[in-house]
């Protein structure tokens, strides 16, 4: 158990400098997508009613292909890899995808509903060099909408704690599919108390769009799980975006799905996300770095009401690039609202002051960038 411990210490810190360079890259790269979604399966093991992502048929696609899909987006650039589904633990062959994607420099990450979880796979991710699993658990029990819950998967909470040397995202939603929103906390907590990070999400519709605002019984909720704790630096503290999505009110916003995000389904194909497939749908091996600015630049109508939440992140990164002062202050702002203490964490004062304020800021950021192995 201590040397879990060790090389989850070891492995954590390691994968940090990792974030810190993607960080760094996004921010003096413009165009190089930083998150792509890759499917290698759309069959799932599970039909939860609000999902259109999955069927019980579709073929897992050959490992050559998907190999090959990697080599194709590290081309690009990309600076992330999600596996996602469909349930891509159904995949034989995800631990030598997840190596591979780490081999090209690439962090790794894997979506799942968690029901194939063991020790022994859990052991299995470490050695491949998994950096992040992120956990659906929609309800305390299971339900005719979803039987990601933690009744059944506390068990595999458990395990993950124990063995996993990856950082674990349990990911919970609301909505009015959604029948009992304060399950949301249960979980929120049970999470935070394993050692996980936690994030709420809203259930979309068709499109990525909310039909209609949230009860105020789930705003409520939201509001809560926002306080009961998040690491420093966690997207969680700016949750602008999904605010407005529950109340129904348009975020003003440049999407840049297609460029920063891309979404690649089980045809091989570039998508906006995964309520936009279609658009542009143009295969990988033909996509660009004139594709990446064109759809840069595209302006989405479906922007104001998306749900997206994978978007909105590349989205505040690039709003960091452009106007850091003003995102910082945005950032800070939310947190406070988290009830994570108005005084400014002493590392993002140095931050700030090393890059921000300082005379010398511009040798500071080519001591930095040089020290992460970044190029202009």
């Amino acid at each position: 158990m201590h040397s879990v411990a060790v090389r989850r210490r070891l492995r954590g810190l390691e994968r940090r400098f990792r974030e810190v360079r993607l960080f760094a890259r996004a921010m003096v790269s413009p165009r190089h997508p930083i998150l792509a979604h890759l499917v290698p399966t759309r069959r799932c093991n599970l039909a939860c009613a609000f999902c259109n992502e999955y069927d019980a048929h579709s073929p897992l696609l050959p490992a050559d292909e998907l190999l090959r899909r990697i080599d194709l987006l590290a081309a690009l650039g990309t600076t992330i890899i999600t596996l996602s589904g469909g349930e891509p633990l159904l995949h034989p062959d995800l631990e030598p995808l997840i190596r591979h994607i780490r081999r090209r420099g690439i962090i790794a990450t894997v979506i799942t509903n968690g029901y194939l979880l063991t020790p022994g796979r859990i052991t299995s991710l470490n050695s491949a060099g998994l950096d992040f699993l992120q956990i659906s658990i929609d309800n305390v029990t299971p339900d005719d909408t979803s039987r990601k819950s933690l009744a059944v998967l506390d068990q595999r909470l458990k395990w993950l704690a124990e063995g996993a040397e990856f950082g674990v995202v349990v990911n919970s939603v609301l909505g009015s599919q959604i029948r009992n929103p304060e399950d949301v906390l249960i979980v929120a907590r049970r999470a935070r108390g394993l050692g996980f990070t936690c994030t709420v999400g809203v259930i979309h519709g068709d499109g990525g769009q909310l039909g209609q605002s949230l009860a105020e019984q789930h705003q409520r909720v939201y509001e809560e799980a926002l306080r009961i704790g998040t690491p420093l630096f966690s997207f969680a503290h700016y949750h602008r975006f999904q605010k407005n999505v529950m109340r129904r009110l348009p975020n003003d916003w440049h999407c840049p799905a297609g460029s920063r995000y891309l979404y690649i389904c089980e045809h091989g194909l570039v998508h906006w996300c995964s309520q936009r497939r279609g658009c542009p749908g143009r295969t990988l091996e033909e996509y660009t770095k004139e594709d990446l600015d064109r759809e840069y630049n595209t302006v989405k109508a479906c922007a104001p009401y998306c749900t997206i939440s994978c978007v909105h992140q590349t989205a505040v990164l690039d709003h960091f690039r452009v106007n850091p002062r003003e995102a910082l202050a945005q950032f800070l702002a939310m947190r406070r609202e988290c009830g994570a203490g108005r005084r400014t964490p002493i590392a993002i004062r140095i931050l700030y002051w090393l890059f921000l304020q300082s005379r010398l800021r511009r040798l500071f950021e080519r001591i930095a960038l040089r020290l992460l192995g970044v190029r202009r």
